[in-house]
């Protein structure tokens, strides 16, 4: 194709055979070897009017590509308006040969027009597939540009063996065993303006054509004919507008032979007859090089955006500038890599380019470079620099022209008032809800994952552990467009459309646990307006379920609700009463509940039984809190004394259950546990259910399920045993005479028990089984006496932390500890002040 000369800056045509208007440019989607050679091409050429491959519809989105706020990569959205969740997308990234044609013609005062099949069809095909995932259009009619492969669900293998993937294909025919690294060869390493610019595509032109007339029609793919007669169309309606000799049309590879083709206008109107329509809604959303990437799932992905992104933007030495970006990273990761190893990894790669036969070194020889010299030889740093540049977390954005649904702009306005930029890489926010503008961040987090937009996802803290703190891992992914879009049904600002939203969720909510999640939701993002709905159906469902373990599992997420009314402001009345009345049912229920479980059910059970003693905990505290007091204080209010009686309720269920002998040894044994723990049973009693536990009489399985619901679960079990060593010794003493037949049956559930201790635990509880558990101090032990494990008190020792002590309790008078010879350091043993109750 070179019947075109620039004279004057005008466009010339010379009568030779290979020219052939309209101009087309077949070429590989996300190219940039493609993307320079089209702008080399049309500088050449200088169409009247450039048609790209795309939705008709978004032609009057073509404008918003010229503004300055536009910054690829960016894909147009297509969804459905009856039906947001129904979408599609066509993405562009800089060196996107699409992308540059939209620009050249921008910058030209060309028009420029989409000419793919129209998304109204598009998006009726998609719901004909009937399948959950989203899908790009490239994935659904051709998997990657020039490969142009088609995608269509169930395409079956070639009759003549030709593969499904054109460019490799073509890499094979070639005598390459790697298409990628063929094509870096033959097209993105070209440098811009090289030659004929027509050649590549002259080419490219006759290879596709060489494969589909090898097809013979064995694998069209009917879809692929629909668009490509719909082209054609477009292709004849631009000529008649603009002249046969003013036409540029840029496209997939694959189908330049079906546009050359000369077909009947009556065949191509017929293939177009009775397609299916949806009402379709166009915008242009931001995209990342993560979802450009062929491992993101996206079918018309490459293995390298960052790779290939550098290559397009490098104006010169594209090696050298991209091992300094490798060795800027790694220096930021605390990697010591210096100018010298810069200089001899860019020798070692175009070395090895030499030994390959390449013209330039390509991803492959950089990469082995940076391994060997670099990295070491590591491939965990290596790890580091494909992720953060080879792929690369690069976000575009988005005018705020474009059209959006009304959810996605008022999220845009509060994202900006809350200076909660969207990012593609991950990132965490630390958030202090005693402080407004932080406590609208979290309730704007809480919302969109209501609504299902899960930019955030909520971690653990790592600067504390206060109720006023809160962590998010955020994340911007392209698909939360599509999110946004689909939650638009439910109202048009966040507020609105998560409190409608909460509100159909509880209707259709189909258990206890839904609805109490919900309702805990509801508070996170303060949703007063929700919570009404929410609560009646909360309590409807709390007065019908009659399963202990459902009512268990939904006690818990009610009373964290009450706690949050100390820093949100949430009023949590209702909750309070709603709470209550489910504790008595479990009260209630619970013992009847635990008789005759296996080993599995027991052990669910034992873990419901912790989360229901959490949460009346929790529960009495906050009606002390409500009342202004502490429990023991005596408030009058009805709240605290409904707190404090199921407290009392709940103690009472525990001896219940620890002394039921259908009840399981697991359940029986975190009993016991959790009464000694509060206060509620002395140290002698343990012993003697222990004992009762542990006798000969007990099956070897029940007494390890006992120490396990006991002891286990690493909620400090070890530190008992450490320091009660009568526990201590009965437990040794029922491990010694456990018969050798059952003793390999009781250890999976004792190793399970005792594994959850740390190490320090583990090595004293070692320590104080060697010397014998129980064994006094003195002659007869052998071996040192750990520190801190003697029998007397070492008073000097004790002395010792009075002054911290003293400090932290604010007793400390500002003198020292005895300093000024006035003070007398309170003696180890003796009635301190706040002994005395001073």
């Amino acid at each position: 194709m070179t019947g075109v000369q620039n004279t004057g800056g005008r466009r010339a045509a010379r009568s030779d055979d290979d020219t052939r208007w309209p101009f087309l440019l077949g070429v590989r989607h996300h190219g940039p070897g493609s993307a320079r050679a089209v702008r080399a091409a049309l500088d050449a050429a200088r169409p009247r009017a450039v048609l790209v491959e795309g939705p008709p519809e978004a032609d009057a989105l073509i404008p918003l590509a010229a503004d300055p706020d536009m910054r690829p990569p960016v894909a147009l959205l297509a969804h459905a308006v009856d039906e947001p969740g129904r979408s599609m997308f066509w993405p562009m990234a800089e060196f996107s040969p699409e992308w540059v044609a939209l620009r050249w013609a921008l910058d030209h005062d060309v028009p420029a027009r989409f000419i793919d099949l129209p998304a109204t069809h598009t998006l009726a095909w998609q719901g004909e597939e009937d399948v959950g995932a989203r899908r790009e259009p490239q994935e659904t009619a051709e998997r990657a540009g020039a490969e142009g492969e088609p995608a269509e669900p169930g395409t079956r293998a070639r009759a003549d063996g030709l593969r499904a993937d054109p460019l490799a294909t073509l890499a094979e025919i070639a005598g390459h065993d790697d298409a990628e690294r063929w094509w870096e060869d033959v097209v993105e390493h070209r440098g811009a303006g090289v030659g004929d610019p027509f050649a590549p595509f002259a080419a490219l032109d006759e290879a596709m054509g060489a494969l589909r007339e090898a097809e013979d029609g064995a694998g069209e793919n009917s879809r692929d004919l629909v668009r490509e007669a719909y082209m054609r169309l477009q292709v004849r309606a631009a000529q008649k507008e603009f002249g046969d000799d003013g036409v540029a049309v840029v496209c997939g590879a694959w189908h330049v032979p079906a546009l050359r083709r000369r077909t009947a206008v009556a065949a191509d109107r017929a293939l177009l007859k009775g397609l299916a329509k949806v009402r379709a809604d166009l915008t242009w959303v931001p995209w990342t090089h993560r979802r450009l990437a062929r491992a993101g799932g996206y079918g018309a992905g490459i293995d390298s955006p960052g790779w290939y992104a550098h290559l397009f933007g490098a104006p010169d030495r594209p090696v050298e500038r991209w091992l300094t970006k490798v060795a800027v990273l790694l220096r930021e990761e605390d990697r010591i890599v210096s100018s010298a190893h810069v200089i001899e990894a860019v020798r070692l790669a175009e070395t090895l380019a030499a030994l390959r036969g390449r013209p330039l070194p390509g991803l492959a020889e950089t990469t082995d470079a940076v391994r060997a010299v670099l990295c070491e030889g590591s491939d965990v740093p290596l790890a580091l620099v494909r992720d953060r540049l080879v792929v690369g977390d690069v976000l575009g954005e988005v005018p705020a022209g474009a059209p959006s649904v009304p959810l996605q702009r008022d999220l845009d306005r509060l994202q900006r008032r809350l200076r909660l930029k969207p990012e593609a890489a991950e990132r965490e926010l630390e958030l202090d809800l005693r402080g407004e503008t932080d406590a609208e961040r979290d309730r704007l987090l809480h919302r969109l994952r209501l609504l299902g937009v899960a930019w955030g996802e909520p971690a653990v803290s790592r600067s504390g552990t206060g109720t006023f703190r809160e962590t998010w891992r955020l994340r911007w992914e392209p698909e939360l467009s599509v999110r946004v879009a689909e939650a638009g049904v439910w109202g048009t600002t966040v507020r609105a459309a998560a409190t409608s939203k909460a509100e159909a969720d509880a209707v259709a909510a189909r258990g206890l646990a839904e609805v109490t999640a919900l309702a805990e939701r509801c508070l996170l993002a303060g949703l007063a307006d929700a919570l009404p709905t929410v609560m009646r159906i909360l309590a409807d469902r709390a007065a019908l379920d009659t399963d202990v373990g459902r009512l268990a599992q939904a006690l818990p997420a009610l009373v964290r609700s009450l706690r949050y009314g100390d820093v949100r402001g949430t009023d949590t009345g209702a909750l309070a009463e709603v709470a209550a009345g489910l504790a008595e049912r479990i009260f209630v229920g619970l013992p009847p509940a635990c008789a005759a479980l296996d080993a599995d059910a027991a052990d669910e059970m034992r873990r419901h039984v912790d989360a229901v003693h959490g949460a009346v905990g929790l529960l009495e505290e906050t009606a002390a809190d409500a009342t202004g007091g502490a429990a023991g204080e005596g408030a009058s209010t009805e709240g605290g004394r409904h707190g404090r009686g199921l407290r009392g309720r709940w103690r009472e269920v525990l001896r219940v259950l620890a002394g039921r002998e259908r009840v399981p040894g697991v359940v029986r044994g975190r009993a016991v546990r959790l009464l000694l723990d509060d206060g509620q049973l002395d140290h002698e009693e343990a012993a003697r259910l222990m004992g009762l536990a542990l006798s000969p009489g007990t099956p070897p399985a029940g007494a390890a399920a006992w120490i396990e619901g006991f002891v286990g679960g690493g909620a400090g079990g070890g530190l008992l045993l450490v320091h009660d060593e009568r526990l201590l010794a009965l437990v040794d003493g029922w491990l010694t005479r456990v018969p050798a037949e059952a003793f390999t049956d009781v250890l999976p559930l004792l190793r399970r028990t005792f594994s959850a201790y740390d190490a320090g635990v583990r090595r004293t509880l070692g320590e104080l089984v060697r010397r014998g558990p129980g064994e006094r101090a003195g002659a007869e032990r052998a071996g040192p006496v750990p520190r801190g494990y003697a029998d007397g008190l070492d008073t000097e020792r004790a002395d010792a932390v009075l002054p911290v002590v003293r400090l932290l309790l604010g007793l400390d008078d500002g003198r020292g500890s005895g300093g000024d010879g006035d003070s007398e350091p309170v003696r180890a043993g003796t009635t301190g002040p706040w002994e005395a109750g001073t």
